[in-house]
């Protein structure tokens, strides 16, 4: 059985963030989960301070001045981004981030490769599958299955996208339902 390790705020920063755009995060190592500060609780920790104070904070990080400078640049500005959301935009990406940092490391890979897939998909396929991904979600897993696996969803779908969906799919149980219109909520 594997064990769920928990990822350091800069990772995870990396995680969510670098996920949600259809990149992998840079793998900075990772520390006992009884070390582990959470993203949330990094970001509670630091919610006091502006801006650039949390940025030199990011990069006091052990490990930080470890990664690629373009990874930096990456997490640093991920965190301002983080910043300039909204209050129930920001605590939806924590509790998302959270979730996802519960994911065991194949489901994780599992849902950076999906979430990749879809991000590489020209913006008008992207938001027709976010759609179906979003109809799927709510369905039982029964009539899912049928739909998927349906003529009209072959004809609308290609492979690559139909297993981005099953992909996707499979990590959802994990992961809080989306409120968007267009897209799941994957920090575009």
């Amino acid at each position: 059985m594997a064990q769920s390790v928990s990822v350091s705020p800069k990772f995870a920063l990396a995680i969510h963030l670098s996920a949600a755009q259809g990149r992998p995060p840079a793998h900075s190592g990772q520390r006992s989960q009884q070390n582990q500060e959470h993203l949330g609780q990094w970001m509670d920790r630091h919610s006091n301070l502006p801006l650039d104070q949390q940025q030199r904070a990011l990069q006091n990080e052990p490990g930080f001045h470890n990664l690629p400078a373009q990874t930096q640049q990456r997490m640093l500005n991920n965190l301002g981004r983080l910043n300039n959301m909204s209050p129930e935009q920001r605590r939806r990406t924590l509790e998302r981030n959270e979730l996802l940092e519960r994911l065991s490391p194949p489901q994780r890979q599992q849902w950076r490769s999906a979430v990749q897939q879809l991000g590489g998909l020209p913006r008008d396929r992207r938001r027709v599958v976010a759609r179906a991904f979003r109809d799927l979600r709510d369905m039982p897993e029964p009539q899912r299955q049928t739909l998927l696996n349906s003529d009209r969803f072959r004809s609308q779908f290609s492979d690559g996208e139909r297993n981005t969906l099953s992909n996707l799919l499979a990590v959802e149980p994990y992961l809080p339902s989306q409120r968007s219109n267009d897209t799941p909520d994957l920090g575009r």
